[in-house]
């Protein structure tokens, strides 16, 4: 048996107007419940709240996967679709161009409490090391900064 990677199915399109107004409206739906979640997790990280938020992921991954699945059996139907349900295509081209709008809006709160709990942590770590270090001056009459190698790892217990 070799190592390869099994090769992914092929996308089945969509075979008939009922067919397709059912994808359409599935799709819809996945959306709704992932902007859900995502609200959600971007509310409870503006609270500080990140354990909680993280309980969100499983559910995040698998509404995630289907919206993939979906798309890309859309992707894969896009000529059927726009001659048998023109509507619902417009329609979900519209709605589409809403969720990417939130899921940027989400993506940036998750970066700005990325950035400053990093921020956060540098600092401390940076306290401590300089804490840590003898106070002294050097040959020019200034005080010295510490050597790098005097900083300690931080470590952080995320049991609370």
């Amino acid at each position: 048996m070799s190592n390869l990677p099994a090769k992914p199915e092929p996308v089945r399109p969509v075979a008939s107007p009922a067919e397709a107004e059912a994808l359409i409206k599935h799709l819809l739906d996945v959306m709704e419940a992932l902007l859900g979640t995502v609200e959600e997790e971007t509310e409870l990280v503006r609270a500080g709240k990140l354990n909680e938020a993280t309980k969100l992921e499983p559910a995040k991954a698998e509404l995630s996967r289907m919206y993939i699945a979906d798309t890309t059996r859309i992707k894969a139907s896009q000529g059927y679709l726009a001659r048998t349900t023109p509507g619902m295509v417009d329609d979900l081209r519209e709605r589409h161009d809403e969720f990417r709008a939130l899921l940027q809006m989400n993506l940036t709160v998750l970066a700005t409490a990325h950035a400053v709990s990093e921020s956060i942590m540098r600092g401390v770590s940076n306290e401590l090391a300089r804490k840590a270090t003898p106070q002294a001056y050097g040959a020019t009459g200034r005080a010295t900064t510490p050597p790098v190698s005097s900083q300690q790892p931080l470590a952080v217990s995320r049991v609370l």
